[in-house]
């Protein structure tokens, strides 16, 4: 006998059609059609009978492809791991085993073969590989066995001790202060495992203000992934370093009467052509980064030859190659997304923000996802100057999934030209909700700043 029938032989013999489902079993755990037939039997007789088992003499004549065992001295969880481990590796062993009729003669070669010939012969090996590590990943979660549901409140107080004194060391999660002091008092800073979705217009510098976060994380030690699939490496590392030269305050720049500490300008860096001096200063100014950044930034972008891929299995090995602690995802939708589960319109976007919010909890990192708000007719008045207005939770665009699915919704808008822009909190899980941040926004000299109380606002400034 298979474990797979002792174990049904045992949910028989001990009334006990409940162990099924504590131990996650389906059908798909059992080897021969008749165990399926039994397991199936069962389950449905079970369920319309108070959750009591047949007796052996009701599934011997049911499903007469199966006899019941007598005195089953294993343990549940015992043959439970033992039957879910050998359906994986009949399954595994299917995939590379060819298929053969009844006269011996070869009908089919193996799903291995056939993708193997297919990689070899001008196709990509790079998808047979990852197929393969798809196939060992799923037999290898085919073989786990549920020994326990949830945590027990009475019961399991210790594992609350434990995991409390580990935050109270900082050793669980993480809390990442917001560069901005009211946004974060509001929030209460940037926890681990967590997704937060940052949305604005096109061109209203959604980028730009999650970048500053993410610069700002690194600074307090965190290390950073940044996967830009807008930016080329260069620009976003010219963005960087203004950004940290801004807040060093490198130079100091006048702007509408105000003197101001500020950074090196992006628009000379980017073309190369700083002066003499200032090039002199910056090229010293990048060599003692290490003075500046505690943690890591590493940018994964858009002209990097090796980004061609960038699923969220892609992003996964990457916070592992990385050891991320905070994740900026530039944007949301140039990822590839994942397959359509249910076939309805924007399926395929919600199943990829639910699963990479999935992905936040299991690698216990911060997620940053940037996508854009609706657009509409922006009011200037009669000197072209546009009004600041922040989007609301309605005009999240792509999918409405990330809406649901993110911790914190901040909504942006900036005007460089004059210098100033605004962040809010459109969705807060743990309060601070309809916070508005004004800050001063002059990315050019890296200046992204709040406000600071009693400060005049900048008037135009022009960009």
């Amino acid at each position: 006998m298979s474990f797979g029938s002792s174990l049904l032989s045992k949910v028989i013999e001990a009334n006990d059609p409940a162990a099924l489902l504590r131990y996650g079993l389906t059908r798909n755990d059992f080897q021969t059609d008749g165990e399926r037939a039994a397991f199936d039997y069962i389950s449905t007789y079970a369920e319309k009978n108070g959750n009591q088992a047949p007796t052996a003499e009701m599934v011997a004549t049911e499903v007469p492809t199966f006899q019941p065992e007598f005195s089953i001295d294993a343990t549940f969880e015992y043959l439970a791991q033992k039957a879910k481990e050998t359906a994986a590796m009949s399954d595994f062993a299917a995939i590379f085993n060819d298929k053969y009729g009844a006269n011996g003669i070869k009908k089919a070669d193996s799903e291995f073969i056939q993708r193997f010939n297919r990689a070899q012969e001008g196709g990509n090996p790079k998808e047979f590989f990852e197929w393969l590590t798809e196939v060992a990943e799923r037999s290898t979660i085919r073989t786990n066995v549920r020994k326990t549901v949830g945590t027990d409140v009475v019961r399991d107080v210790d594992k609350f001790r434990a995991e409390y004194e580990k935050r109270k060391a900082g050793e669980s999660f993480r809390i990442w202060d917001s560069k901005f002091p009211a946004l974060n008092k509001a929030i209460g800073g940037y926890v681990s495992s967590n997704m937060y979705v940052v949305y604005g217009k096109s061109g209203r510098g959604k980028s730009a203000i999650t970048l500053e976060e993410s610069i700002n994380c690194a600074a307090q030690g965190a290390n950073v992934l940044i996967w830009s699939m807008e930016m080329g490496w260069f620009e976003v590392l010219v963005r960087i370093y203004v950004s940290l030269s801004g807040d060093q305050g490198v130079s100091l720049t006048e702007i509408d009467g105000q003197r101001m500490e500020a950074g090196f300008d992006s628009r000379s860096v980017r073309q190369g052509k700083l002066s003499e001096e200032f090039e002199a200063g910056f090229m010293e100014f990048i060599a003692t980064l290490n003075t500046i950044i505690s943690g890591s930034i590493t940018v994964r972008a858009v002209d990097d030859k090796d980004f061609d891929s960038r699923s969220l299995r892609d992003l996964k090995a990457d916070i592992e190659k990385t050891n991320a602690d905070v994740v900026m995802i530039d944007p949301f939708y140039y990822l590839d997304y994942e397959a359509n589960s249910n076939k309805t319109t924007g399926g395929a976007a919600a199943d990829t923000s639910k699963k990479m919010r999935r992905l936040a909890g299991t690698m216990d990192v911060v997620i940053f996802a940037i996508t854009q708000a609706g657009e509409d007719d922006g009011a200037e008045d009669e000197g072209g100057n546009r009004e600041i207005k922040l989007p609301k939770r309605k005009d999240v665009m792509k999918t409405s999934a990330l809406l649901q699915d993110a911790a914190v919704l901040i909504p942006v808008d900036t005007n460089a030209r004059e210098g100033r822009g605004l962040v809010g909190v459109n969705k807060g899980r743990d309060g601070g909700e309809d916070e508005v941040v004004e800050i001063v926004y002059l990315p050019q000299v890296g200046i992204i700043k709040q406000v600071a109380g009693g400060e005049t606002a900048l008037g135009g400034y022009g960009f």
